[in-house]
Formats: structure tokens, C-alpha cells, sequence
């Protein structure tokens, strides 16, 4: 069971957590015993069931610790699927956690959310301003994940979350796939999974990069243009991408660009292959430009080996931006995406408690 704390009331309560480095800077929800069992019983499962163990700090994480986070969060019970999806993608190996909590670069988890669980845990907007204020379940599901990572994972700045700067993304970095207007598959699909799973793909990422690209329609060579743009906002000179490669990226497409690449006749697949093709930098202006990491080549580096590299979904409203998150390309998987199927059939639909004291 994890720890009771005791205060006067809430306001000292909330007082004690920030004085305590429990929160993430921002007011949170009390997580009171009445409230933390609600998430609990939202979950199906045992309070004290093993996810895992979180880095650096290697603490385990139960299903009531994560519930802790949720209610501080703000979440409500039906995102705990979700929320406890996000915290078992991280805790994979491949998601190099470890690493990523204490390195000084920005990266933070980007949550990307298909299938059902967009609409019957949330809704988690996939439209407009998704990665933005004013979307809830968006907002407290990332900012759940986040306050696992500080309170079960010991990730506090300075201390072992080590970014020189970090970007807001480390509050919470939360949006859905507009599968019903998308050209493409759900982006779960072409991982593999089936259409009716709920998948949270949760992948490192720095804050996006907005990419801006204003066609031709008459041009039927246009989305060449659109493809090149894409790759220098994803590959450019100053990120990690293009200096250390062999590290995963994320490309948001807004819907007016997707169907741009649709018409043309590019899939997902065709889409990634022609952005990795276009992802390559000199030896010679690496070496001009970042010394430090200078190859004794003199041909090109390719930001991605290969096009499976690259997460491409459709997201947003349309328009001129499509959005770009370049990534951090180290640890021993290279802060790998991680893909977790959403577990909703223990899902327990809480009743409403809002007349009872808590």
C-alpha cells in the first residue's frame, strides 16, 4: 500500500505535496484513500498488482501507485485504462525509460492514442488544438504518466531528470489519431494490431516542430514539395536525428496535408519511405557544423534506417502546419516507441460518487 500523509485539510495538503516534490509544479488533486480506491476500482484489478519498475529510481509500480497519479492528475475513472496502458508502455525495455529520465536532452513521452478507447476512455481529441489546452482527458492522462514518472520512477529535475531545459510536453503529451478522417489505416494497424484494439503508442519525442506547406493545386508534382518540407523539419542539421541516428520520429499530419500525400497516391508506407529517403545529411557539413561528431566518411548519413522508423499520423485541424517531433536517438533501443494493447475488459464503470464525501 503506498503511503498515508496526513494535513490539517486540503489546502495543506497540497501545500505539504508541492513542499515535498510530489507534484509537477502545478496544483494537483488530493489523492485521498476514498479517491485512490475509486481509480482502483475503475481499473479491475488488485490495488497492489505489479506493473513493473519505473526508472531511474527503479521504483515499482503498482496499480495503486499509478492510481495516485491519476486522481492527482485530474483524470477521471474512465481514463485509467488508458493511463495504466501509457505506464506499461514506458516501463518496457525497449522505451529505455532509464536512460531518457537522465539524459540532458528534452525528450518526453508523446502518448498516441487508437482504436475504441479514443472515444470510450475519454474523448481524447484528435482534432483541433489536440496537444493544447482545453481537451481533459488529453491533458490529465499525460500529466498522469508524468506524475508516475516523478513519484514511483524518482525523475525530478536536477536531480535525476537531468534535461538542461526540458519542454512543456514534460507536463503532458497526450493526442488521439483521427482514424474516421484519416486517408490512411489507423497507425495501430499498420503496427500490426487489429482494427477494433485499443492501442497507446507511447514513443520520445521533442516538443513538435510545426512544418509549414502551402500547395499548388495544379501542380501535380506539389506533394514533393510537401515530402521535402517534412523531411527537413524532421532531420534538420540541429537535431539529434540527423547527427546520432538510427533513433524514431513522429510526423503529425494536419488533414488538408495527409490528403495532399493521398492523392497523390502515397500510402503510410510510401509516405515514410519517400520522408527516409529525403533524411540523409553530408559527412562533410556534419563535420563542419557539429565537429564533435564528425564520421571519417565522406558520403551521407541517413537520419532513419529505415522507413519503420517513422510514426506518421493524421491529427489536427487543416490548414498551413503540419507538426514534426524529432527525437532523442540514444540509450541501448535508441528510446524505441512502445506499443500496449489498452486492457478495458476489466474496466469497472465507477458509480457516481459526487454526493458523498470523499
Amino acid at each position: 500500500m503506498a503511503d498515508l500523509l496526513t494535513a490539517a485539510d486540503e489546502s495543506a495538503a497540497l501545500e505539504d505535496l508541492h513542499t515535498k516534490g510530489f507534484t509537477d509544479g502545478l496544483p494537483v488533486i488530493i489523492p485521498t484513500p476514498a479517491r485512490v480506491s475509486r481509480m482502483v476500482l475503475a481499473s479491475g484489478l488488485e490495488a497492489d498488482m505489479v506493473l513493473g519498475t519505473m526508472g531511474p529510481g527503479h521504483g515499482i509500480a503498482t496499480i495503486e501507485k499509478v492510481a495516485v497519479a491519476a486522481v492527482m492528475a485530474g483524470c477521471l475513472p474512465d481514463y485509467m485504462p488508458v493511463v495504466l496502458a501509457a505506464v506499461k508502455a514506458v516501463i518496457d525495455p525497449v522505451f529505455d525509460l532509464t536512460e531518457m529520465q537522465a539524459t540532458t536532452h528534452c525528450t518526453a513521452p508523446l502518448i498516441i492514442v487508437n482504436g475504441p478507447a479514443r472515444h470510450n476512455c475519454g474523448p481524447i481529441s484528435s482534432s483541433y488544438g489536440a496537444l493544447g489546452p482545453g481537451h481533459r482527458a488529453n491533458a490529465s492522462i499525460g500529466r498522469a504518466l508524468r506524475l508516475s514518472m516523478i513519484n514511483i520512477g524518482g525523475g525530478r529535475p536536477g536531480a535525476s531528470d537531468m534535461a538542461l531545459l526540458g519542454h512543456p510536453g514534460k507536463f503532458t503529451f497526450c493526442l488521439a489519431e483521427d482514424e474516421e478522417n484519416s486517408p490512411f489505416p489507423p497507425m495501430h494497424v499498420d503496427l500490426g494490431f487489429d482494427p477494433d484494439d485499443s492501442v497507446v503508442t507511447v514513443i520520445g519525442a521533442e516538443a513538435p516542430h510545426s512544418v509549414l506547406y502551402s500547395g499548388d493545386g495544379d501542380d501535380p508534382n506539389g506533394y514533393k514539395s510537401l515530402l521535402d518540407m517534412l523531411a527537413i523539419g524532421i532531420a534538420n542539421a540541429a537535431t539529434n536525428n540527423a547527427i546520432l541516428t538510427g533513433g524514431m520520429a513522429t510526423i503529425v499530419l494536419n488533414p488538408e496535408h495527409a490528403e495532399v500525400l493521398n492523392k497523390a497516391g502515397l500510402t503510410r508506407q510510401d509516405t515514410a519511405e519517400e520522408i527516409h529517403r529525403r533524411s540523409t545529411m553530408a559527412e562533410t557539413a556534419i563535420n563542419k557544423l557539429s565537429p564533435g561528431f564528425a564520421g571519417k566518411g565522406s558520403g551521407n548519413r541517413d537520419a532513419f534506417k529505415g522507413p519503420e522508423q517513422l510514426l506518421i499520423l493524421m491529427s489536427g485541424g487543416s490548414g498551413l502546419y503540419s507538426m514534426v517531433m524529432p527525437s532523442w536517438c540514444a540509450g541501448p533501443h535508441k528510446n524505441s516507441a512502445s506499443c500496449i494493447k489498452v486492457e478495458s475488459e476489466f474496466f469497472c464503470e465507477v458509480p457516481d460518487l459526487a454526493n458523498q464525501v470523499i
